[in-house]
């Protein structure tokens, strides 16, 4: 089945919302497919499609240095995080 470029983009607005909430903490594509309601191939992706624009970043590694083989976390890149934070609402407590 074909999804179309605009269902894409919606889907790709969904993780970086996501990723955004959960900032800074890096989360695995599995956490995000499951989080989005996704298959994690097809979010993936995605993810990949993201980071070619340079709006994630994917980490391959874990906190202590040893890479993953076969996984990936993913957290949103520093510009990203930014122009989410600043169309944020402002908060008047």
């Amino acid at each position: 089945m074909k999804i179309s470029k605009k269902k894409e983009e919606k889907i790709c607005e969904q993780i970086l919302g996501y990723l955004f909430q959960e900032n800074p903490k890096p989360l695995f594509t599995s956490h995000i497919a499951r989080e989005i309601a996704r298959d994690e191939e097809f979010t993936k992706k995605l993810l990949m499609q993201l980071k070619k624009k340079n709006l994630t970043i994917e980490i391959k590694k874990n906190k202590e240095g040893v890479s993953y083989l076969r996984r990936s976390r993913w957290k949103l890149s520093s510009s990203t995080y930014t122009a989410y934070s600043n169309r944020q609402p402002k908060s008047s407590f």
